[in-house]
């Protein structure tokens, strides 16, 4: 194994009876990156931390801490640390007795405890709490102590399930920040499990995403967003998600049931490289959806559903020919419409996704 790779899954699969809940994946894990494994409930995510921590038998496959093969070796012998979503924090314990505490099982010196501890909270900024119980401090600062009794022990992996769900959106967002900061100022190596795609594209180097125990692409939050593999990864992946249009690719245009779309030169030539495509499902996300009262050269007429004032931005539901169907577009707080009026919808030329409509592949 390159020295590059802090840990590796090989083929591996984990069934609980008939159901099959991680379905064959082999995945790295590179020395210091932060990795999130983000998909829907029921999507293998935990399932794949807990088989990573030893928590659950493999059914099949291999996995690997640096060099050391750990199918059979106890969560206490991988030198793995994990964070919670419930943080797991002993109420009978200070802050300062919850963070000694790894390492006063590993019966280090009272010394070496003091000075790890204090070392960890000034990082952590809760040298404050020390005295305090669990039950007399924050969320926040819950979250924070959580996590440094899981820095302490200086471990090869940091594994984390959803440790932020349970704070409110502030909060979330403020810690979502600072983990960042924490993990790449310490170089720790970290998964990190999450069904949010917000804490995905802001904290991961990489991230992976799964369905149905599959891992649909791993990749950089840009590429997983701008160039998604599949729709499943497109509509999941963006907040809203991508409106998706079913239709056929005829005569260098996309025709709909509500449109039809011409397609630049160079789209009609990568289609043209790829072969017979038939149907296929449109893509486009709201914020590349351009609306107009004025009618504009190319646009589709279009209704307002509703439109929502979202501060910084309007979220504008429309129909679109005789679509019963609804659609989305992103667009500035400035544009004001009733509902049931009248508009011109238009999409950005370089944005726009098709895929393959038996697959569900990206083509373009």
């Amino acid at each position: 194994m390159q020295t590059e790779i802090k840990a590796n899954m090989k083929n591996v699969t984990k069934r609980f009876g008939e159901v099959v809940a991680v379905n064959n994946i082999s995945l790295d894990i590179k020395e210091g990156e932060f990795l999130v494994l983000l998909g829907p409930s029921g999507s293998g995510k935990t399932t794949l931390l807990r088989l990573l921590a030893g928590l659950e038998e493999l059914t099949e496959g291999d996995i690997y801490i640096e060099d050391t093969l750990v199918n059979n070796l106890p969560p206490r012998h991988r030198n793995i640390a994990m964070v919670f979503q419930n943080y797991a924090l002993y109420p009978h314990m200070s802050v300062f007795e919850n963070l000694a505490y790894p390492l006063k099982i590993r019966k280090r010196s009272k010394e070496e405890i003091a000075k790890r501890v204090r070392e960890v909270a000034e990082v952590l900024e809760i040298s404050e709490l020390f005295k305090r119980r669990p039950k007399q401090i924050s969320g926040g600062q819950k979250q924070r102590v959580a996590l440094g009794r899981a820095m302490i022990r200086k471990a090869n992996l940091f594994l984390m399930d959803e440790p932020l769900s349970n704070l409110d959106a502030k909060l979330r967002v403020q810690m979502r920040a600072e983990l960042r900061r924490l993990q790449k100022s310490m170089g720790t190596t970290t998964v990190y499990v999450t069904h949010d795609q917000a804490e995905a594209m802001t904290l991961a180097d990489r991230v992976a995403v799964l369905n149905n125990g599959v891992v649909q692409q791993l990749d950089s939050p840009e590429e997983v967003y701008f160039h998604p593999v599949n729709r499943f990864v497109a509509g999941f992946v963006g907040s809203p998600q991508m409106n998706f249009f079913a239709g056929s690719y005829e005569e260098a245009k996309i025709k709909t049931d509500y449109f039809e779309y011409p397609l630049p030169p160079e789209v009609v030539k990568k289609l043209e490289k790829k072969g017979k495509v038939e149907k296929i499902y449109f893509g486009i996300r709201p914020e590349d959806v351009t609306v107009s009262k004025i009618e504009i050269e190319g646009a589709y007429n279009a209704r307002i559903y509703v439109s929502e004032l979202m501060g910084a931005e309007s979220f504008v539901f429309f129909t679109i020919g005789n679509s019963v169907e609804r659609f989305l577009s992103r667009t500035s707080p400035d544009f004001r419409g009733n509902m049931d009026e009248s508009i011109w919808v238009s999409f950005k030329e370089d944005k726009i996704h098709i895929f393959d409509y038996d697959t569900d592949a990206a083509i373009i």
